[in-house]
Formats: structure tokens, sequence, C-alpha cells
């Protein structure tokens, strides 16, 4: 299977987004942000397309929902004030402030920048990277996977990719993901016991 035909079927799985991206500048050709529920059709493509698993890693998204909150606030803002300058420049009639179409730009501007609410996700998340590579057509793929920090479950793969068993253990037990079908979900370096999850954004020892 060629690159381009790669692209094109993971392309056509239920909610995913592909975006052929720099190697040079991110070290990776493809990245594919995709749901839990697509996670094991894409990876069999993968699979099949002969790319192996490099490795995985988590990332806390903590703080995110607050962020784009504020940022799409400041960009409305930003919107109302140029309408309200525009408004008042037309009722005085001066000459050099900010026109209708000038205050019609800033608010097209704003808003397509802006997250808009349906975007900004209930909660904060978290998210399971996996990187995957083909040396025979130099080809490097992220897939990015996320689940809301409040229950966090991803579907191993791990029947698919065995060395993925591994990776599954280590970023539960520094995150907390919980890989629903891995048999041994125990810590590789914390204490068996361990009931915390140092890579977390919130975690204070």
């Amino acid at each position: 299977m060629n690159t381009t035909t790669l692209n094109a079927q993971l392309a056509a799985l239920p909610g995913v987004q592909v975006r052929e991206t720099a190697h040079a500048s991110v070290g990776y050709d493809l990245s594919v942000t995709l749901p839990e529920s697509t996670l094991l059709a894409a990876v069999t493509l993968m699979d099949k397309a002969g790319y192996f698993l490099e490795g995985m890693t988590g990332v806390d998204w903590f703080g995110e929902c607050e962020a784009l909150r504020k940022e799409a606030e400041a960009k409305a803002k930003k919107a109302a004030e140029a309408l309200a300058a525009a408004a008042s420049a037309a009722a005085s009639g001066t000459a050099d402030a900010p026109t209708a179409a000038d205050a019609a730009d800033t608010v097209n501007a704003a808003a397509a920048e802006s997250p808009t609410p349906a975007s900004i996700p209930q909660e904060d998340e978290l998210e399971v990277v996996y990187d995957f590579n083909r040396f025979s057509a130099r080809h490097r793929v992220c897939l990015r996977v996320r689940t809301p920090r409040s229950n966090p479950e991803i579907a191993t793969i791990a029947e698919i990719y065995p060395i993925a068993h591994w990776h599954e253990r280590e970023i539960h037990e520094f995150f907390g993901i919980v890989f629903v079908g891995h048999p041994y979900l125990i810590p590789l370096l914390l204490p068996e016991d361990a009931e915390y999850h140092p890579l977390l954004k919130d975690y204070s020892a």
C-alpha cells in the first residue's frame, strides 16, 4: 500500500482528520486525529500497510478548556470593540476612524481564529500519541486519540501490535489511562500498589 492510498483510507474513517506535515519541521509526515471509536480500524490499516509501532506517549491537556474559553472571550471582546468604534465613527463622521467594512473584517478574522463553543471540550482531556514508521517508504505517521480526564479509557492495540503491551503499561502508570482489554496493567517503574499518576499536571507529591 502506498502512502497516498493510506492517507485516503485513514481519511475515510468516521471522525478522522488527516493533515500532511513537513517532516523536516515536526519529524513525521502525517498527523491523524481520531476518535477512540475508530482507533482499532486505523491501527489495523497501519499494520496492513506495513508500518511498525515506534512508540507511544501520553499528553495531559489539563487547563485547556479554560484557556480556550478565555481566548474565545478575548477575541469576542475585540470584535465587539471594533464594531462599537465603527458605529461611533459613523455617528460622528470622523474621517480617520474605523469604517464599518474595517470593523466587519476584524469581526470576521476574530471569528475565523476563535474556538467556537462547540469546539471547546466539555472537560479537559488526556491524549495518547502513537508513532508509526515504515522505513521502505521513509514515512512516519502520528495518530492522536483523546479521552476525558474524568474517565480515561482507550482500547488496547496490543493484539495488533504486541509491543504496545509495554507502552500501554507505562502510560497507564504515569497518566492513569486505562487501556481496555489489556491483560496486565501493572506498573513498570512505580510500586505495584501505586495509586497515583505522577505525569498528570495536577499531581502533587
